[in-house]
């Protein structure tokens, strides 16, 4: 156990010359100090506005559907869980999101959903041409797993702008804990790297406490991060969910999660990084926290009503106060508050000069 003096100069060097060494990773991640984990927001939160100011931008989640071909241990979703509510979103519905998100104010949308064949390179070009011709100041953000590097081109030449994929760990036998047999770290990593070769915005993440995870193995993710550079991060806390094969696994820790959101903005100040709805589900202030942390994305649900509850890729998902879209004034209220503004951007990641 590192002692005060010690870790302020870790937090410190992260923060001038946003790199750390594996064991200072550690030793940073094992300190428990509450007053030590605020100095680290503090810092995040004054180099996230130096390249942001304080504005909070928001993207507009759809999810597509909760069919998925995958089997992922940790996942509601999961195609085995014979007790899943499914649906899937017509072209029409989906249209109608944008729509109305649009006249909310929104300018990114998020498609997001389980992997399947239904939604094939074909359809997904017809619907991201019609968002982009009808919001033509819009971004679009897919959110669809794992895809051949000829699908990932098509979906870009159509016009879609950023891709999140999360990588979930960067620990080989760790990914082999998580996942059944058929599916591969390797080629997750593949898809990452072709993700970013094609030139989309990208985004990779994990969940903090997953079953089986060690300190070791947080360092291991925030150093694939520090090499792979993506422009957009999303973590929350592992949060079980029911009738899964971690469904008793407790949950994962919310100031962990707080503390790796400041890690990971003062390694790359220019990160797109949000405060989760895991993060909300987990605590009731938890994007509040989150912002606070170094998050600067907030993704309210403009998903129909109806399916919110059935997208439960973990149990008591909030679906409604600020994780909705319906709630757009109370955030602003609740950001306000904190002293951050919502801002009407598409909220891109800022290139160098």
């Amino acid at each position: 156990m590192q002692n005060k003096s010690e870790i302020r100069k870790i937090i410190n060097k992260l923060a001038s010359e946003q790199t750390l060494s594996q064991s200072e990773f550690i030793c940073l991640l094992e300190d428990e100090s509450e007053e030590n984990r605020r100095f680290l927001a503090e810092k995040a939160d004054e180099k996230r506005r130096t390249v942001f100011g304080n504005s909070v931008y928001i993207r507009g989640l759809i999810e597509i559907s909760n069919i998925c071909c995958n089997d992922c241990y940790y996942c509601g979703l999961r195609c085995s869980n014979s007790k899943a509510d499914r649906y899937r979103l017509s072209e029409s519905q989906i249209l109608d999101c944008c729509d109305k998100g649009y006249e909310m104010g929104f300018r990114t949308f998020v498609l997001q959903g389980g992997e399947g064949a239904y939604w094939d390179d074909e359809k997904l070009v017809v619907l991201i041409e019609e968002i982009k011709r009808k919001h033509e100041d819009c971004a679009v953000t897919l959110s669809l797993g794992e895809r051949s590097n000829e699908s990932y081109q098509a979906l870009y030449d159509a016009g879609a702008d950023r891709y999140l994929l999360r990588h979930e760990t960067a620990t080989k036998v760790h990914y082999e804990w998580l996942h059944p047999g058929d599916m591969s770290f390797d080629n997750r990593m593949e898809c990452l790297k072709n993700l970013k070769e094609i030139g989309f915005q990208t985004g990779c993440g994990f969940m903090v406490g997953s079953p089986g995870q060690t300190l070791d193995m947080l360092a291991c993710d925030l150093m694939f991060i520090k090499e792979f550079q993506p422009q957009m991060v999303g973590i929350g806390p592992f949060l079980p969910a029911t009738d899964t094969p971690f469904a008793e696994k407790p949950a994962g820790s919310v100031d962990m999660t707080l503390k790796l959101l400041s890690i990971i903005r003062l390694m790359n100040p220019r990160v797109l990084l949000p405060a989760t709805t895991a993060l909300g589900t987990a605590r009731e202030d938890g994007r509040a926290l989150g912002i606070q942390a170094g998050a600067n994305v907030i993704m309210p649900n403009l998903s129909p009503a109806d399916t919110r509850k059935k997208y439960s890729i973990y149990d008591n998902k909030l679906a409604t106060g600020v994780e909705a879209a319906e709630g757009l004034a109370k955030l602003r209220l609740e950001m306000e508050k904190i002293g951050y503004k919502v801002e009407i951007s598409r909220g891109d990641y800022p290139s160098l000069l």
